[in-house]
């Protein structure tokens, strides 16, 4: 009997699929032996194909489907389109918990992608094309759709402002200002600056790594569309200069190997061993955004909401005056669309339509 037959309600581990396969073809016995390495390392191949982030989001969403599935008295396995249909159609009502509220379109076609993603794992495949589910979700959408809420851009003077409220004599302060400089100028995801290792291959969890040159940084990634490398050049002035911020942080924090940005301990005054979290940068960007009185006009709740980690890469895309397609190939976008999305207000009225026509 499987995982699958003994607890229908249970989320899957991570590579559940892998190991059932296996199991599937004959191999049970075996994986006890001789292939058990062999099964680990492909459970390892499974949870690096997806984000970690994006994981953590898939079993919050698997637990809570299941959840709503329990209270209905449905069974979640095996995949029926009726039932999901019914369930993102609670999401959208707000009656999918006691309490919950309405969720949005974009959180509903996540919930979606979450419950495939999982039948997947199981060897099983969820037919969102299916009247029960598509139609109802082309009625959500018709219903309930609205413009994406996005994020503000962080612009260089506001940086300069935030970067002015850490302390300068702190290794942590000098550690966060290098962490909000080099994020900016490499329009750089907060998932990627804590990732960064000090040089290739220096640690299992890294996912990219530095390089000091004379003119500036070169930055390794691995991104969303594969490997791709960023150049942030020296800034104009020490005080907000990118390179010298990260030259500083590296040389008195006493770090020469593993990765880059870490915890710092012992009352602010020693450098542990432990990398940060990707929501360590959005905690800093908020906390320096409140400190330096950014948007000061509005509520603090309301406009500490506006800020989070992607506002560093927003805002470079938002001021850097050059060529579109440079600020395109610095934050690895497929498409300059995507990039467009980015630059906040940018192009607003550059071209006057109106006057052009004779009015």
């Amino acid at each position: 009997m499987t995982e699958n037959d003994t607890d229908p309600h249970a989320g899957p581990s991570l590579g559940t699929g892998v190991d059932g396969g296996l199991q599937g073809a004959g191999a049970s016995g075996a994986v006890a032996g001789h292939l058990a390495p062999l099964v680990e390392r492909a459970r390892f191949y499974v949870e690096a194909a997806s984000a970690a982030n994006t994981r953590r989001a898939y079993q919050a969403d698997w637990a809570h489907f299941t959840g709503w599935c329990r209270r209905k008295g449905l069974a979640p396995l095996p995949p029926d389109a009726e039932t999901v249909g019914l369930y993102i159609t609670a999401l959208a009502a707000g009656e999918a918990a006691p309490g919950a509220k309405a969720l949005s379109v974009a959180t509903i076609e996540r919930r979606l992608s979450a419950l495939s993603w999982h039948y997947a794992q199981r060897g099983l495949a969820l037919d969102r094309r299916d009247r029960h589910i598509a139609t109802v979700l082309a009625g959500i959408r018709n219903r309930h759709a609205a413009p994406p809420r996005q994020k503000e851009a962080i612009l260089p003077e506001e940086l300069i402002a935030m970067v002015e409220t850490l302390d300068r004599g702190t290794l942590r302060g000098l550690r966060d200002r290098a962490m909000l400089l080099a994020g900016f100028a490499g329009g750089l995801r907060r998932s990627e600056i804590v990732a960064l290792d000090c040089g290739r291959d220096q640690s299992e969890d890294g996912g990219g790594w530095i390089e000091i040159l004379d003119k500036g940084l070169l930055v390794t990634l691995r991104g969303k569309t594969g490997w791709r490398e960023v150049e942030i050049g020296r800034g104009s002035s020490e005080l907000t200069c990118p390179v010298h911020a990260v030259e500083t942080w590296l040389r008195l924090g006493r770090i020469g190997h593993g990765p880059l940005f870490r915890r710092v301990t012992g009352k602010g005054k020693a450098v542990g061993p432990e990398r940060l979290k990707d929501q360590e940068v959005a905690r800093l960007v908020k906390r320096t955004v409140r400190a330096s009185g950014i948007r000061g006009d509005l509520p603090e709740a309301e406009r500490i909401k506006l800020f989070s980690g992607h506002s560093l890469r927003a805002g470079l895309a938002s001021s850097a005056e050059v060529d579109e397609r440079y600020v395109q190939k610095q934050l690895g976008h497929a498409s300059a669309e995507m990039t467009r999305k980015y630059q906040r207000r940018r192009d607003r009225f550059r071209v006057n339509l109106t006057k052009a026509a004779g009015l």
